[in-house]
């Protein structure tokens, strides 16, 4: 049986296995993407395909906490309109 990985939502806090999750990531040069491949490079942090976690997200600084970054609020609207593009061709 093969071991499937688990990751922890940053606005649930809920371990769901990883392939469900979307991962944002600091890249090298300081900036915050989604990043929809899973695999760039970066410190990542893995987010629910829902608006709800998002804005939990948000409210609580999680992705702010686990990027070791601050996040301005122009990213936060960036990476939200991101996701909603994502849900929507899924």
């Amino acid at each position: 049986m093969k071991k499937v990985p688990v990751r922890q939502c940053v606005g649930c806090r809920e371990m769901i296995p990883k392939k469900e999750l979307l991962r944002v990531i600091r890249t090298p040069e300081e900036e915050v993407v989604l990043d929809s491949t899973g695999k760039q490079n970066g410190r990542g942090a893995y987010l629910c395909r829902s608006a709800e976690c998002f804005a939990k997200a948000r409210k609580s600084k999680g992705l702010e906490r686990s990027l070791k970054v601050a996040i301005p609020d122009e990213v936060y609207d960036k990476l939200e309109k991101e996701m909603n593009h994502l849900e929507a061709r899924s």
